[in-house]
């Protein structure tokens, strides 16, 4: 079966998890032993190709990494890895591992929409800063930011041309960063 989408999918796995105080990429989901094999998995049937975008090797699945070789822990640092590590295409989907509800229509949706554009992210009663089409065309100023100490995806957005799409289910863009979240995304995918 050909993929869905001519661009790769970057999960990223890579942040602290400070507010769910164990490493969410790594909690069990669904059927699946982990968070990021479950998006893994769903995921990869629609791509060309897919990868995870992490500190570290610590999934129990094979799966392709862009491993980040900096110990600053930052959406700025894991796109700056992404677009250095991806050097075969001019953008990509990315999404984080803690958002396993957004539906492959919503992604279509989000593709489609990102012609002409250097970013296009979703929004429901909030910007979903890293779910979204992300252009190569960024390369320069997340390397400015880099320089500057910046590290605040929502400057980014601000600095390129971005398109903001708007959803208006909040449940299928839950974000996993309490533990309520958690069992709340249990039920709902149950």
């Amino acid at each position: 079966m050909k993929p869905q989408f001519d661009i790769p999918c970057i999960i990223l796995c890579g942040g602290k998890s400070s507010r769910m105080k164990e490493d969410k990429s790594l909690l069990p989901f669904a059927n699946e032993t982990s968070l990021a094999k479950y998006q893994y998995n769903r995921l990869k049937p629609y791509f060309k190709e897919i990868y995870l975008s992490c500190k570290n090797n610590k999934f129990d699945f094979e799966a392709n990494l862009l491993l980040e070789e900096s110990s600053i822990y930052s959406p700025i640092v894991g796109l700056a890895n992404i677009i250095n590590k991806t050097n075969n295409y001019d953008k990509f989907f990315l999404i984080t591992v803690d958002t396993p509800l957004i539906k492959i229509e919503s992604i279509k949706e989000l593709i489609n929409q990102s012609e002409n554009y250097d970013i296009t992210v979703a929004q429901t009663k909030r910007v979903h800063n890293l779910c979204g089409v992300f252009s190569k065309d960024i390369k320069k100023v997340v390397n400015s930011m880099l320089l500057e100490d910046m590290h605040k995806i929502s400057f980014l957005l601000d600095s390129v041309k971005t398109k903001i799409v708007k959803f208006n289910n909040e449940d299928e863009f839950i974000n996993l960063n309490h533990p309520e979240d958690y069992k709340k995304a249990l039920s709902i995918i149950s």
